[in-house]
């Protein structure tokens, strides 16, 4: 039995009559009635009285009637749901995306998202950028929007943005007031930064701006976080060189202000080329839009 004989024996509960449920389902009345027939063996239940004048459902047909509705539904919705899914319609997207971006690219971007695939989930991880790079490689993200990687023939990426470096100090800090803050002004200071293996194009970033100022940097604390760095600078520990994206945000007592000659690096929508998850074209569709 399959479903064929549910959708026979449906259309025959619902007119009551051979032949009208045989021209339902394109069929001629005497391998119809077969096929009922057919039914009612395999299932050792007899489903409809019938007389030369009237069909009537039994009981156990009246049942098989509800059961029968319910798994054809169920059918149905999953024949649509593999066809949106397929589409790229349906289904689910695991974004990754770095601290900063929260702050400037994703709420954006999930909204459009969300309005051109409204059955879609997307499921959103906040990672560090090394971690960011290690779970596409692995195949445990869809998609991330993260730092630029440079040549990367096994992805797909989509500049979004082009992020730079400011300085924050605490309030009442020296630089505070400088009318321009050069690579040579920072000599000498405590510098807060995550490391190099959680952001190396941050770190590096830094090193450089510090090396064309000709010194070396200090780096006091390196935190893998970009919250905490900004709590300890508010804390009066050193200053930091941290992307534009994050200064809207800033905790009190803390303040920023622009470099000269600032660093600038690129905020990608990358993507695996070998990724086979039908909804992520859609993302880079929505990001090229904005």
């Amino acid at each position: 039995m399959d479903t064929r004989h549910m959708r026979y024996f449906v259309a025959l509960a619902e007119t009551l009559h051979f032949g009208h449920a045989a021209q339902r389902v394109n069929m001629s009345q005497p391998p119809f009635s077969r096929q009922i027939s057919s039914l009612e063996k395999r299932l050792g239940a007899k489903l409809v009285e019938r007389n030369s004048r009237n069909v009537a459902l039994t009981p156990a047909g009246q049942h098989f009637l509800a059961d029968c509705r319910a798994v054809l539904e169920r059918f149905d919705a999953a024949c649509r749901d593999v066809q949106l899914v397929a589409g790229g319609m349906k289904g689910e997207v695991k974004l990754g995306f770095m601290m900063h971006a929260a702050h400037s690219i994703i709420p954006a971007l999930v909204r459009r998202y969300a309005e051109a695939r409204p059955d879609v989930r997307l499921i959103l991880e906040e990672r560090i950028p090394t971690d960011i790079e290690e779970m596409l490689a692995e195949g445990r993200l869809d998609a991330a929007v993260t730092f630029g990687f440079g040549p990367a023939p096994h992805l797909r990426t989509q500049l979004l943005a082009r992020d730079r470096l400011c300085l924050i100090m605490p309030a009442g800090h020296p630089l505070a007031d400088a009318e321009a803050i050069t690579p040579q002004s920072l000599s000498g200071e405590k510098l807060i930064a995550a490391p190099a293996t959680v952001a190396p194009t941050l770190r590096s970033a830094i090193a450089l701006y510090c090396a064309s100022g000709g010194f070396i940097p200090h780096f006091a604390f390196e935190p893998r976080l970009q919250h905490t760095i900004i709590r300890l600078v508010q804390e009066g520990l050193g200053v930091a060189l941290i992307p534009q994206s994050l200064c809207a945000d800033l905790a009190g007592g803390v303040v920023w202000r622009v470099l000269a000659d600032a660093p600038e690096f690129d905020v990608v929508l990358c993507a695996p080329k070998a990724g086979r998850n039908p909804a992520v074209p859609e993302l880079f569709a929505v990001a090229g839009r904005g």
